[in-house]
């Protein structure tokens, strides 16, 4: 697991790629989601592959057991290093999506998403009708996708200690909802800075726009992957 992912947010290929390359960010580890990857298909996946990007697939898969086994099969082909999908989709979907990628030699790893860093309490109690503390469901979700086969989860910087309690300091937890301490907060409700991230033990991270979007971005990429490190020794 790479320790810090750049989530390309970008409309197209051909976006995404002059990023990287005018930002001498080749190389990189980045995380390609829903929008650039339903936009340009698996040839943004070969195109990332070929220039040597460790890549994070962020799709989320939440279907039917035997359909997502056949679709993590066709992900885990494409030659990535992370892959996910929903933990409410119950233990069978999250075995059968372990299940889809052993057929690889050296499949990617399998996180499942607890809940979305843009969901709060309020959100689960009257959107959802979810009356248990929003800690409560992503421990049970967490242990649920560990029990189920998964790799470790996707979850937020708040909720890594208490998901490390119960499922072991091995199990992997990669953070999104990443700002540094002046970043907007944006969509993300559930927020948190590189450090704290990595003083909370997170083993990745997932940061955008505040690196997207900053006057230098090789710099900005940096600076919070030290911060990350600097955070991760601070538990030693």
């Amino acid at each position: 697991m790479e320790p810090l992912y750049i989530a390309l947010d970008f409309e197209s290929a051909d976006a995404a790629l002059t990023f990287l390359q005018q930002n001498q960010l080749q190389g990189v580890p980045v995380k390609v989601g829903m929008e650039l990857f339903y936009k340009e298909g698996p040839s943004i996946i070969k195109q990332l592959n070929d220039r040597g990007n460790p890549i994070f697939l962020d799709l989320k898969l939440h279907d039917i057991p035997m359909t997502v086994k056949r679709a993590m099969a066709s992900l885990a082909s494409l030659k990535v290093d992370v892959v996910n999908v929903h933990a409410q989709g119950g233990s069978e979907m999250i075995a059968a999506a372990k299940e889809g990628l052993a057929a690889l030699e050296n499949p990617p790893l399998l996180l499942a998403v607890t809940q979305l860093t843009s969901t709060n309490q309020s959100m689960l109690e009257e959107e959802l009708k979810v009356q248990a503390p929003l800690q409560e469901i992503v421990q049970h979700y967490a242990l649920l996708a560990k029990n189920s086969g998964a790799d470790g989860v996707v979850c937020s910087v708040k909720e890594v200690s208490f998901i490390r309690e119960v499922c072991g300091k091995q199990f992997v937890t990669l953070t999104p909802g990443i700002r540094r301490q002046l970043d907007e907060h944006h969509d993300q409700k559930r927020v948190a800075t590189p450090f704290e991230a990595g003083k909370q033990g997170s083993h990745s991270i997932v940061v955008g726009r505040s690196i997207t979007q900053a006057e230098n971005p090789l710099r900005t990429y940096q600076m919070i992957k030290e911060e990350l490190q600097h955070g991760q020794q601070s538990i030693h």
